[in-house]
């Protein structure tokens, strides 16, 4: 199995430092406001990561942190007249509703930087006591020019962040790109500390609660491609420099997210959270489009590619509709097993992957066509297992083909009766009628040897 590392910049064998278990450490969210759905693209993508390599048996200890104390909760505390840990509370209750409804598994462990400040201080003390970090004026700061290999994860040169160069000069920092540890207040989320009263910074949390959750050194450390510099890299430097040894073993990073190929900002009107898109598409739909593309690609989000996710999402539903799969003894391996795996053991390929299910689904509807009902059974149960690393057709297939048709079920199966009744009499062109109106209200007829089905547009 490949996946591209962002630290060497090419694809490599995943060999993990202990045999069939992997570690894994994603950035999660800062809770100072709802997620939106360039979030969803980032954690959906590492949900269904971990779901795949659990499919293969593999032991993954999952982390995931929250981001409780920083300079944005509190501004934003402040502008609404809350106590941080009030608003923080409340974003993350709705942070987990979110995620919850777009069917994402919880993380082995979810640290908060706020349960974790012994850690950092310790972290922090380490890095002073090693020469890599200095307590001037105010606050503390990491000496970037400490680590030799300052800039190996994202290509940073050193001269382009020095004095003059797009950087404005700190009088406290002995480098402009030297970067807080610890940042003395007394206002908002404060502790004590050896440096006076204050609270972390954003770098150095992470490394603590990484480093606390899953050892010096693990596996793979992951987040949106947005936080490769700085974040990342001042994360490996503190790292690093506090224990001798390699952090993480594989970074990886996602693609960003558009909305009509514009960066999304709530100045451009175009932020859009995921409760929102929930309201307009079912959660599986969402799922689908953001998984669509590869995770290092980049999305553009838009209603156009959400009717296409929708239309093609239902092509599947329709496959393994009217499909009995109770039989628990059914064997879900079959030949398509190998080239859906072989995608995703690629880098995590999934629209490869995705080829191999519509391939699948089509040989079933071939099977149900020919009235094979045995071979029909054996695709739909792969089809079905095949699609649960990526979270998708484990609904029932009727209540997902006619969800959010505004039109009353029986009016809709006395319409179907009628159409019927006018085919066995040879009045097609009333049954055409009949058709169209209800495909005007977004409702498409199946016709099969067991008589119609509906199902929403």
């Amino acid at each position: 199995m490949k996946i591209f590392n962002s630290l060497s910049g090419k694809k490599e064998d995943l060999t993990p430092t202990e045999t069939g278990k992997i570690s894994i450490y994603v950035c999660g969210m800062t809770v100072y406001d709802d997620c939106h759905i360039g979030h969803a693209k980032t954690f959906l993508s590492f949900d269904m990561i971990v779901r795949y390599l659990r499919s293969k048996n593999i032991e993954v200890n999952y982390i995931r942190n929250i981001t409780d104390v920083d300079d944005k909760i509190l501004m934003r505390a402040e502008e609404t007249k809350q106590d941080p840990t009030v608003l923080t509370n409340r974003y993350i209750e709705r942070m987990t509703s979110d995620f919850n409804a777009l069917g994402m598994i919880s993380p082995d462990k979810e640290p908060r930087a706020t349960e974790n400040i012994q850690i950092i201080l310790e972290l922090i003390n380490k890095l002073i006591e090693g020469g890599y970090a200095y307590h001037e004026g105010k606050d503390v700061y990491f000496s970037v020019e400490s680590f030799s290999d300052y800039g190996k994860l994202s290509n940073q040169k050193m001269d382009k962040i020095l004095p003059g160069a797009r950087t404005e000069i700190d009088k406290e920092k002995k480098n402009p790109a030297d970067f807080v540890l610890w940042k003395r207040s007394d206002e908002g989320l404060a502790w004590d500390s050896p440096w006076g009263r204050g609270r972390p910074g954003w770098h150095v949390e992470c490394s603590a609660m990484s480093m606390d959750a899953l050892g010096e050194s693990f596996d793979i450390h992951a987040g949106g491609s947005d936080l490769k510099f700085p974040h990342h890299e001042n994360e490996i430097a503190q790292s690093e420099s506090a224990t001798g040894n390699k952090f993480a073993k594989y970074w990886m990073h996602t693609g960003p997210l558009r909305i009509d190929k514009k960066k999304m900002s709530k100045s451009l009107d175009n932020f859009l959270t995921i409760r929102d898109a929930l309201k307009n598409y079912p959660y599986e739909i969402i799922r689908y489009f953001l998984l669509s593309s590869h995770y290092r690609s980049p999305v553009n989000y838009s209603e156009t590619a959400l009717d296409d996710a929708k239309a093609a999402l239902g092509r599947l539903y329709t496959s393994i509709h009217d499909v009995d799969i109770s039989d628990e003894g059914i064997a879900a391996k079959g030949l398509h097993t190998e080239q859906f795996q072989q995608a995703m053991d690629d880098d995590f390929n999934v629209p490869e992957a995705l080829a191999v299910l519509f391939d699948l689904s089509k040989m079933a509807n071939k099977a149900k066509e020919v009235g094979d009902q045995e071979r029909t059974k054996l695709l739909v149960h792969e089809l079905i297992h095949l699609s649960k690393p990526l979270g998708l057709l484990q609904q029932d297939p009727e209540v997902f083909l006619k969800s959010g048709v505004n039109v009353n079920e029986s009016e809709i199966e006395a319409l179907i009766d009628k159409r019927e009744k006018a085919r066995d009499s040879g009045d097609y062109s009333t049954a055409d009628e009949i058709r169209d109106q209800l495909f005007e209200q977004n409702i498409i007829l199946e016709d099969s040897k067991e008589g119609t089905f509906w199902r929403r547009r």
